[in-house]
């Protein structure tokens, strides 16, 4: 891939994209393509295909979904299903109408079934039932996943998806309605903090173990995918190692300087028991993560504590 290949980041505004986005323009590639939802809308087949015939993009990174956390997937099963698919389907299929040869689809570790072996791999997908909070949002995923498989197969064009595990890092979502667990931890006990080191309460028993990936090695992996080809269709992205939402909790609890107690309140879901994925195939094809998580949550929260206003402005 030339560094003036012209490359489309389709959700470059969000916390993955616009790390894609930096990690991309650190490599030196200096022919980059972003179109904010206002100027692009990806629900919309007519605007997209557009759009790809006139641009005529040469890579494309599909950063764009609507995402959230157990609560915002749980209460939003339509929107989460719907509006995932037609996103993907509309870049997808106006790729492959376009002559886009190589396509980076990212998806989530939560394609793959509740109680599936641990760690998870790639060849589990589609072996058992899926965790029933987020079975919408999973869907729409692997559809993806089997779309790019099935252009991979009948074109042989460069379609890859991309599975990372749970993310965290700059531009994260903290507004408690839809976030994530990372980032609702941290704004938590930061404004626990704040208000004389409140108790804080946290959803479930504190139990259930989760791995955690820092964004910017996301964004790494995903250059790396661009840079090469990769022999496979379908690759995980993780650390390799996880914790205890417990243990979460007392990290971020440790970064902040909150001193007062944590409530666990086990009468709300946990979800999935353990979700570490089996990175292996990514890691034997070059690509390795970097970033530990007590550093990687240090970077975050002095990310938030850096955009505060801005937080405030679109209501967080």
């Amino acid at each position: 891939m030339q560094k003036d290949s012209k490359i489309y980041v389709a959700g470059h505004r969000g916390m993955v994209g616009a790390a894609v986005w930096r990690a991309l323009l650190a490599e030196g590639f200096t022919n980059l393509i972003g179109k904010t939802s206002k100027e692009l809308d990806l629900k919309d087949q007519k605007s997209v295909n557009y759009f790809f015939q006139k641009e005529e993009p040469q890579v494309v990174i599909d950063a764009a979904a609507r995402v959230g956390g157990i609560l915002a997937n749980n209460n939003f099963p339509y929107p989460f299903l719907m509006e995932n698919l037609q996103i993907q389907n509309n870049l997808i299929d106006a790729a492959q109408h376009n002559n886009v040869q190589k396509f980076i689809f990212l998806g989530s570790s939560c394609i793959y079934p509740k109680l599936a072996p641990q760690p998870l791999k790639e060849e589990y997908l589609l072996t058992g039932p899926l965790e029933p909070t987020n079975e919408w949002y999973a869907i729409a995923k692997i559809a993806g996943v089997k779309a790019c498989e099935a252009i991979r197969k009948q074109f042989g064009k460069d379609y890859v998806s991309l599975m990372p595990t749970n993310l965290y890092g700059p531009f994260d979502n903290f507004d408690l309605e839809t976030s994530h667990v990372l980032p609702a931890m941290i704004r938590k006990f930061h404004e626990a903090k704040n208000n004389n080191h409140a108790d804080v309460k946290l959803w479930g028993s504190g139990t259930p173990m989760r791995e955690f990936l820092h964004v910017d090695d996301l964004a790494k992996a995903v250059v790396f995918s661009v840079k090469n080809t990769l022999p496979e269709n379908l690759y995980n992205v993780g650390t390799g190692s996880d914790v205890t939402i417990k243990q979460l909790a007392e990290i971020i609890q440790k970064t902040v300087g909150h001193k007062g107690e944590i409530i666990w309140d086990s009468s709300k879901p946990d979800g999935t028991p353990r979700k570490l994925m089996d990175s292996s195939k990514m890691n034997a094809v070059g690509w390795n993560s970097e970033i530990v998580l007590d550093k990687g949550i240090e970077n975050t929260y002095q990310w938030f504590l850096d955009n505060q206003e801005d937080l405030k402005e679109v209501k967080l």
